[in-house]
């Protein structure tokens, strides 16, 4: 029989997710604070740029970051934890096809996803795949439903086809070295790492492979209850989220040594250059629109969505339309150009010569440790 203090623990739980639900409870903020989530991760560059820039300032809003565990990600936006973030489409639309209540308003890049194999392995492309062993960072998350779309897009069965090997996703790398996966699907900037190590090849990329390199993967993410109270608000911010992503695109260079520099993310500013070098930073209004119909259409082929699903109905659920946010609005922004801001001709050399210091430190620590005390 449960114990008193269990039933007291999930009665409160209720209570406080009840009352988290309660449209009611969810007053405006006519301060024009807004909250924005962010993980801590290469492909937010926009986020922290839009802040450090003063992007939201123009648009008259006072913005406060929440960081947050990609696990309990959709949970906490979903639940007002924050009002605002950009993320990936895919990792969304199971989601909100179950009714989770957050909206979709515009796109912010292309290309972060990878399905990698060893070099001088068995797997030469995506057909090789089956009866394979792929390692994912979780079940999922967006390189599982990239995956799944690949795997889907050459005749395999993502169920019965293949075998899923869930790792730590900076382990994945080690996992594919010693054998214990045939393929791995990760994100930036681990597949750039990766791949400048000479550990892998891209099997399938969504930054260069049709019809993945012109779809959307990163858009602007709302939670619904603000969104419908405070439209001006959130019109505001995508603007400042968007114009973060024409000054990513300006300077990627600056952009990987702000994020970096201000710790938003735990990287060197040259692995996070060449990571960002392999995003395209091209905001779009309608891209992200036809980004959740390509998305839901494929993920309903593979299975990940019900086979029941109108998906011309859930993309007009999941995408909303913005006051002041357009295409030809998109086409007016002006960013500043930073003096080496640029993704300079040698940066492969200078990527390599960062790996090589990260590996003898690495091997110095290994070998060596820490000095004992006689």
């Amino acid at each position: 029989m449960p114990s008193f203090k269990l039933i007291a623990f999930a009665l409160f739980c209720a209570a406080f997710l009840g009352s988290c639900n309660r449209e009611a409870d969810y007053v405006p903020d006519s301060s024009h604070k807004i909250r924005v989530g962010y993980i801590g991760i290469t492909c937010e560059a926009p986020i922290f740029a839009a802040v450090e820039n003063g992007f939201f300032k123009e648009e008259g809003l006072d913005v406060e970051m929440v960081k947050c565990d990609w696990s309990q990600y959709k949970d906490v936006l979903a639940l007002g934890g924050f009002d605002i973030t950009h993320h990936l489409i895919m990792y969304f639309l199971k989601p909100i096809e179950q009714g989770l209540d957050v909206k979709i308003s515009g796109g912010i890049h292309t290309g972060c996803l990878r399905v990698q194999a060893a070099p001088n392995g068995p797997i030469k492309s995506a057909r090789d795949l089956k009866g394979k062993r792929i390692g994912v960072p979780g079940m999922g998350t967006p390189p599982f439903i990239f995956c799944n779309r690949v795997l889907g897009a050459n005749g395999i069965d993502a169920k019965r086809d293949v075998e899923w090997r869930v790792f730590p996703a900076g382990e994945l790398g080690l996992a594919l070295q010693k054998g214990e996966v045939d393929a791995i699907a990760d994100s930036e900037p681990i597949g750039t790492l990766l791949q400048a190590q000479g550990l892998v090849y891209n099997v399938a990329d969504q930054g260069h492979d049709a019809p993945y390199k012109d779809e959307y993967c990163c858009a602007v993410i709302i939670n619904g209850k603000y969104l419908r109270h405070n439209p001006k608000n959130c019109a505001a911010a995508t603007r400042a989220l968007l114009k973060g992503a024409k000054w990513v695109q300006a300077n990627p260079r600056a952009a990987a040594r702000l994020s970096v520099e201000k710790k938003y993310l735990a990287s060197n500013p040259e692995l996070n250059t060449s990571a960002i070098g392999n995003l395209l930073y091209l905001p779009s209004v309608s891209g992200a629109e036809k980004a959740v119909y390509s998305a839901a259409r494929e993920m309903k082929t593979v299975g990940m969505l019900s086979s029941r699903t109108d998906v011309d109905a859930l993309a007009q659920k999941a995408f909303v339309q913005l006051d002041g946010v357009t295409d030809d609005w998109i086409k007016t922004i002006q960013v500043q150009k930073i003096a080496d801001g640029q993704i300079p001709p040698d940066q492969p050399l200078r990527l390599a010569q960062e790996i090589g210091l990260m590996t003898d430190r690495l091997r110095v620590a290994t070998c060596c440790g820490p000095a004992k005390k006689k």
